[in-house]
């Protein structure tokens, strides 16, 4: 007994060891990218990984120039509105397309599924004449759309999958029982796809947040602008101002690696919840 527990002990720690080599290179454009926001102007090229003394003064700089307040918001309104219509829109079609088995839902899936082959940057300008025609340029809805469209083909093609892996019986069972459509979806299909639904959401909120391109495109106000738009004016030609742009980097990214601390076990389940059967 003793030399198989011993065996999977060392398998174990090699595991481990490899794993921690592995998030220690992960790591280091992170560490990188606070460091540089912790330097001052005359280190900023300085190619060590740590230098001293550390300075404060680039995020003092970023915070006393920029009302993150507003623009944090701007960001946190376009990101929770895209993900709850985009949750709610491809969960309700994926019901239809795997449980209900709608008429002409199979062709409109089929239809969604091109779209993810189509590049955003193809896309900009219908978009930004659409959106212009609108009226809706510098205003949420003309972001909060156009994200929950690029959103739903893929969380769509996830919550398919993983309600079609579902015991047809529980839904045949809750038809017997009286439910209708929405009750079934309601109370049989959503909690049956839960890890689906956690991952998406997660998913769709760490997309949505960085998304930068069509953000640039679509908001010219100041006070309109996202997170992701502020880097720009601290870099240039010459980059004026690394110390304060990687400043700006940190402070973008920190949310999302504090989401992810908090439900990455739901996130990797989520994930790994379709890829064992029985």
């Amino acid at each position: 007994m003793m030399a198989p527990l011993s065996r999977n002990r060392v398998r174990g720690l090699v595991i481990h060891a490899v794993l921690f080599i592995v998030l220690g290179f992960w790591m280091v454009p992170q560490v990188y990218m606070l460091s540089i926001g912790l330097r001052t102007p005359a280190q900023a090229f300085d190619a060590a990984l740590f230098t001293w003394p550390v300075t404060f003064d680039n995020f003092v700089t970023v915070i006393r120039d920029n009302p993150l307040g507003g623009i944090f918001l701007n960001s946190l309104i376009i990101t929770v509105a895209t993900v709850a219509i985009v949750v709610v829109v491809s969960s309700l079609f994926a019901f239809a397309c795997a449980i209900l088995r709608l008429k002409g839902s199979m062709l409109l899936y089929t239809t969604l599924l091109t779209t993810l082959m189509v590049p955003l940057a193809s896309m900009v300008l219908p978009l930004a004449i659409l959106l212009k025609t609108f009226g809706w340029v510098n205003t949420y809805i003309g972001l909060i759309l156009p994200y929950a469209a690029l959103g739903v083909p893929f969380a769509m093609v996830i919550l398919k999958a993983f309600m079609e892996d579902a015991p047809r019986e529980l839904f045949e069972a809750a038809r017997v029982d009286g439910c209708n459509a929405w009750q079934t979806y309601w109370h049989v299909a959503l909690p049956l796809v839960r890890p689906a639904l956690v991952f998406v959401t997660i998913w769709q909120f760490i997309v949505t947040w960085n998304e930068f391109f069509l953000a640039l495109i679509v908001l010219t106000r100041s006070e309109m602008k996202t997170l992701t738009i502020v880097p720009m004016q601290y870099s240039g030609l010459y980059m004026a101002n690394p110390g304060a742009l990687f400043a700006i980097l940190t402070l973008i990214a920190l949310p999302l690696i504090l989401l992810y601390v908090l439900v990455q076990r739901a996130f990797v389940r989520g994930l790994l919840a379709g890829a064992v059967k029985g």
